[in-house]
């Protein structure tokens, strides 16, 4: 059980029967009447955040998130298959639970899969990877007068902006979080 005067950013808890993450909290001491912590909670499950105000004295248990590294082995209609390279079970997760986050993952890359209670509630890409471009543009020389970009299609189907001098067949990396062009490779 954790109080509320001890809440620290990132620390999960079960709250009314939510998983919760702390993403901020302040502890006000107001001059006139009892001091509380003013928090910001995001739902772990499905991503809404709320602002809360606790009493210091509140307790609540913490929740434990089992994050485990996975390999990303292949889609097939609505499910991921991903396989666990120490035991090497396979499981399948859906469609909705994924959403898009595996839009720049290749196949046979690291995962973590991340699960309360047994139950897979997201999956966290790499937050870097090097694709190469499959399809884009070619850029003219003249067309930098404001650092211009063009649209690329990487070997996984997804669209990245990148400079003009990104040629086909280049191998660049991508910030997973969101999808911007860091560099060439």
């Amino acid at each position: 059980m954790i109080s509320a005067g001890d809440f620290r950013n990132g620390v999960t808890l079960e709250i009314d029967g939510n998983v919760v993450q702390i993403l901020e909290f302040q502890h006000v001491k107001p001059g006139k009447g009892a001091a509380f912590v003013r928090t910001k909670l995001k739902n772990i499950i499905n991503g809404g955040v709320v602002e809360k105000t606790f009493r210091p004295t509140e307790k609540f248990p913490q929740a434990h998130i089992d994050r485990q590294d996975m390999q990303y082995l292949y889609a097939d209609d609505d499910l991921f298959y991903f396989m666990n390279m120490e035991t090497y079970d396979q499981i399948g997760i859906g469609k909705d639970t994924v959403g898009d986050t595996l839009k720049f993952v290749k196949e046979n890359e690291m995962c973590k899969v991340c699960s309360y209670k047994g139950n897979v509630f997201m999956v966290e890409a790499p937050l870097f990877v090097e694709l190469e471009i499959t399809d884009t543009e070619p850029g003219f020389k003249g067309d930098t007068a404001q650092g211009a970009s063009k649209p690329a299609t990487v070997e996984t189907g997804a669209q990245v902006n990148v400079p003009l001098f990104v040629n086909q067949g280049d191998k660049i990396k991508i910030d997973t979080r969101t999808g911007e062009y860091l560099s060439r490779v």
